[in-house]
């Protein structure tokens, strides 16, 4: 989170402070700026605050890494298998409720920490292990009062990708297999099911998703947050088994901070629960990491 990446134009200075996570600046003017998958411009069918993004973005091309792609391949076969199997089990009433990964929520150190929270929040699904060093984190990540990058840094971790928030949770946790999905900035029907089926797997198997939310002036927001643009990490560590996924639970760094650090931060709770759909659109032009 940073003060620096709110567009100050849209609110003013009373929603200076936001939850980001930066991203390397591109030296392509707005008119010539894509999403990472090298969508075309927005159209009328295009989500909510499409154009927007498609006008102000700075990330450059992403590239996975062959490693990456292999793993991804994998992992989204499994990930399709375990959701049909949800479903199956749905539709007959043998679940009920949401099953959560069980991340340990901690609110963010600084106005800048929401990434080095996220991680060790997301950490704290698999091993069970609450109140890590944020500061320990935000020096793995190479958190600056910019935010955490989104791609484009290379952490001190042997063989690092450029995704520094995925390089940091398989460098904590060895043989995790976490993964960066990047998502256009109007994420289609397959982007949707597909992020179902990610955080079914990923909790299924004791993990949560740290996803990457790029929230803009007139397009959805997480529960709480102003309608302003907000760079910004959760833990996405639960779903909703009677509807297969259609909704989730995550958990946000921004829950308990102070007003004098967030001067919007008393209306976000730690933890809230938000449609899918909704979630994924609000993470286009960046993605997740599953």
């Amino acid at each position: 989170m940073t003060p620096t990446h709110v567009r100050v134009t849209v609110l003013g200075a009373a929603a200076l402070l936001a939850a980001a996570a930066t991203v390397p600046a591109a030296s392509a003017t707005p008119a010539a700026r894509t999403a990472p998958s090298g969508e075309p411009a927005p159209t009328a069918g295009s989500a909510p605050g499409a154009a927007y993004k498609a006008a102000h973005d700075t990330l450059g091309p992403q590239r996975l890494t062959p490693e990456q792609r292999r793993r991804a391949d994998a992992k989204q076969a499994e990930a399709a298998r375990t959701y049909e199997r949800v479903r199956a089990l749905g539709a007959s009433g043998a679940l009920a409720g949401y099953k959560l990964s069980g991340g340990i929520h901690q609110s963010q150190k600084t106005s800048y920490w929401c990434g080095p929270a996220t991680l060790v929040i997301t950490q704290s699904a698999r091993d069970e292990v609450g109140g890590r060093s944020q500061q320990d984190a935000a020096t793995l990540l190479k958190t600056t009062t910019n935010g955490t990058a989104w791609y484009g840094i290379d952490i001190n971790v042997p063989s690092p990708t450029g995704y520094p928030m995925a390089d940091a949770l398989n460098h904590r946790l060895p043989g995790a297999g976490y993964v960066p999905k990047a998502l256009p900035y109007t994420p289609t029907a397959t982007d949707k099911t597909n992020f179902k089926q990610h955080i079914t797997h990923n909790t299924d198997n004791d993990f949560a998703i740290a996803g990457n939310a790029w929230e803009v002036p007139g397009g959805p927001h997480l529960v709480g947050h102003p309608n302003i643009e907000i760079f910004h990490w959760v833990a996405i560590d639960g779903y909703n088994t009677d509807t297969a996924a259609g909704q989730v639970n995550y958990l946000d760094p921004v829950g308990g901070v102070s007003t004098s650090v967030i001067s919007w931060a008393g209306s976000v709770p730690k933890s809230a629960h938000i449609s899918s759909d909704t979630i994924t659109t609000i993470m286009g032009g960046r993605g997740y990491v599953w």
